[in-house]
């Protein structure tokens, strides 16, 4: 249980910052450690979170984070507020929109990215509702936003860092001057589309980010600017068409975004059909997946089977 400080006065902000880093770094908390204290707080009871600022139809209750939450069930607490602090009022609903995060924590683009996106979409349980840094934040930012911008999405107005606190209590992950540091850790430097060449889970979420796939041999790569331009043999045979018509589909250039330089093994071995995937972006069209085409894999045939029944998240940002 947390207690609020004696006399009612707030908690000095080491001791609370200190509890906090407890709270969620502790792989060992259970669900009975953390029980609800209701709050007055006009900010939050009255839709003062990130998402938009509606009005709640009920109070604020702390609830057990399902096993279905892949983005937080193993964050290191098994309880969460609901309404979350981006508005979301039901587990359906933030398991709805929390589903287009958890490719992006796989991507390892920063060591702290589960830890911020959980502070919002499954808050700890506490006695008043606790903001990521805005320092964790810009980290994240800064780290996530080159894997983002490879799929075609930008860092999402919702998140803008400015809307974090800057000192105060808020929930930290590392100290703000290993910033740089920890932001390298477990980075792939692979270009994102590229990575976990032959991963179920992976070419699903390749799929989920893509408006249409195909399977074709590639003519030749090349350079331009800070990308690279991939061109397609003639012959392509559709495996999800999306809106891309058969004169889209005929003249189709992909470009790998910001791929000049990143290692794409793929791209090396011009012999093989591969299972392409990408999606249209302003007016150019970005390669998003790109998975050999071998049905002697294992991985490879149950991501094929599954690909016309999979469930996609249908919130905008997939990645």
């Amino acid at each position: 249980m947390v207690h609020p400080s004696p006399l009612g006065s707030p908690l000095p902000v080491a001791l609370a910052a200190a509890l906090l880093l407890i709270l969620l770094l502790s792989s060992a908390c259970r669900g009975s450690e953390y029980e609800y204290l209701s709050w007055k707080s006009d900010g939050y009871s009255n839709g003062g979170g990130l998402g938009g600022g509606r009005g709640y139809g009920k109070p604020p209750q702390c609830v057990a984070i399902p096993d279905d939450l892949r983005l937080c069930y193993d964050v290191g607490y098994s309880q969460m507020l609901l309404p979350n602090l981006l508005d979301h009022e039901t587990l359906a609903e933030v398991k709805q929109q929390a589903g287009s995060w958890v490719p992006l924590v796989y991507k390892s683009c920063h060591p702290g990215t589960q830890v911020f996106l959980c502070a919002l979409f499954a808050p700890v349980c506490m006695d008043r509702p606790v903001y990521p840094c805005r320092w964790l934040c810009e980290a994240v930012r800064d780290g996530c936003t080159p894997i983002m911008e490879a799929f075609g999405f930008p860092w999402p107005d919702m998140l803008t860092c400015d809307r974090f606190p800057a000192g105060d209590v808020c929930i930290a992950m590392t100290a703000p001057n290993a910033t740089e540091a920890t932001k390298a850790t477990g980075f792939s430097q692979i270009c994102p589309p590229c990575d976990n060449e032959m991963k179920t889970d992976a070419i699903l979420e390749h799929m989920c980010a893509s408006e249409f796939a195909l399977k074709t041999k590639i003519k030749e790569v090349k350079q331009e600017n800070a990308d690279r331009k991939v061109v397609l043999q003639k012959r392509r045979k559709p495996v999800k068409l999306g809106n891309l018509n058969k004169k889209e589909l005929k003249k189709l250039v992909l470009y790998l975004k910001n791929g000049a330089d990143c290692p794409c093994q793929q791209l090396d071995n011009l012999n093989s059909h591969y299972l392409i995937m990408g999606r249209k972006v302003d007016k150019q069209y970005l390669l998003t997946g790109i998975h050999k085409w071998d049905k002697s894999s294992k991985e490879f045939k149950m991501a094929i089977k599954k690909l016309k029944t999979h469930k996609c998240p249908t919130f905008e940002n997939v990645f």
